[in-house]
């Protein structure tokens, strides 16, 4: 099959983004023709290039219609749908926050895909998705590059925060307390901290403990160290044998980060800390999250969604085009709320700048030493006081 496989971007190593190169490596060594399309392309494109997977920015390039879209976020999925008109869809949802996830409703899309039941339930309860076209294919991970590490010790020694959004701004302070509480050093790789990391395989298995969420909790999970769920929103729990179940579920995602990032939350976490344990989560792992078999159901599903559309579909253009309008309409007011939202911002941080523009001339005038009392005291007129200065 020729399948092209849309994203928002194929720049920085992100979820979707190495997501669609895993997912087009495995489909290409399976004898399948995948090409990947986006308008932003960087370091994930290159890499897929390298593996001889065709990429490019522009529809026009493609010549020969694919035989189905894997499409993934909402602008480039109708972009693919619009361009070649008797192809059929299936749509992508990755995440519960991010705008570009929200699924668009077109004739060809015939399933809906979700990573977990956190997206299960955006798609039905937020979206109007009907229940029958969606189907539920957890993520996964390359157990050819993750290699399992050695026994971890009886007690944790190093951990890793591996995130692109942990940073000093973000509470990373919170886990350095907490791990400096345990006598655990810490490190950290991700975008956020100038850190990021192109071949975590080689780095996960030094650490005996990992503080991540979704794609990394899962590397790491694979590699078998232990694992916390955490991230920007909150904290999540250690996953053990007991959780696991529930918590791969939930993509060990952002419905599993219930508590705040606290160093007190984290230190119990740590607490919880059972080298045996954390060796059986990850053989669970391996046994049931492999590249192979995701890929597997994905190009199964594809196969049902082409004898579905050869056999019983009928494009109709017409309802293709109040759907193309409706989508259209419905962009246009994001657009304009979030452009709104924008100026907005920016009016509020330019008085901010002019605030601190004047406070800083102030300061300088005030301190210039021939400026007598009377120059000073019309200084003050013009521009204000100095908070907390007593007037001369």
């Amino acid at each position: 099959m020729r399948i092209l496989i849309t994203n928002n971007t194929l720049g920085m190593r992100a979820g979707s983004e190495l997501y669609v190169r895993d997912l087009a490596s495995r489909l290409l060594q399976c004898g399948h023709t995948p090409i990947a399309y986006s308008t932003t392309l960087g370091e994930v494109a290159r890499e897929l290039r390298e593996m001889t997977v065709p990429v490019i920015a522009s529809l026009d390039m493609l010549t020969v219609p694919p035989d189905i879209i894997h499409g993934q976020h909402h602008v480039e999925t109708m972009t693919a749908l619009l361009h070649f008109r008797q192809v059929p869809a299936i749509f992508f949802c990755h995440g519960w926050l991010p705008w570009e996830e929200i699924p668009p409703h077109f004739p060809r899309i015939l399933r809906y895909v979700a990573v977990d039941h956190t997206c299960r339930d955006r798609l039905t309860y937020e979206h109007a998705i009907p229940e029958e076209c969606v189907r539920v294919i957890f993520n996964f991970v390359d157990l050819q590059r993750f290699n399992v590490r050695p026994p971890l010790p009886a007690r944790p020694k190093r951990a890793l925060v591996f995130s692109n959004n942990m940073c000093a701004a973000t509470h990373l302070g919170a886990v350095q307390e907490a791990c400096a509480r345990a006598g655990i050093e810490l490190d950290v790789i991700g975008a956020s901290v100038g850190q990021p990391c192109a071949q975590p395989e080689q780095v996960l298995g030094r650490y005996d403990l990992v503080f991540a969420k979704a794609r990394c909790a899962l590397e790491a999970l694979a590699v078998g160290t232990a694992v916390i769920l955490c991230d920007t929103p909150g904290v999540g729990p250690m996953v053990t044998t007991g959780e696991l179940e529930q918590l791969r579920q939930l993509n060990f995602g952002i419905r599993t980060l219930r508590d705040s990032l606290h160093p007190d939350v984290l230190t119990r976490e740590i607490a919880r800390y059972d080298a045996v344990d954390a060796a059986e989560v990850s053989r669970r792992i391996r046994a049931s999250a492999g590249l192979e078999a995701a890929v597997d159901d994905i190009v199964a599903l594809y196969r049902e969604v082409l004898c579905e559309y050869t056999t019983s579909h009928v494009v109709d253009a017409e309802a293709e085009g109040r759907a193309a309008a409706t989508y259209l309409r419905w962009l246009t007011v994001h657009l304009r709320q979030e452009r709104q939202a924008l100026l907005q911002e920016r009016q509020a941080l330019l008085q901010e700048v002019n605030k601190l523009t004047i406070s800083r001339w102030r300061e300088h005038i005030l301190r210039i030493p021939l400026l007598g009392p009377l120059a000073r005291l019309a200084v003050r007129k013009l521009i204000g006081p100095r908070s907390g200065c007593p007037t001369e």
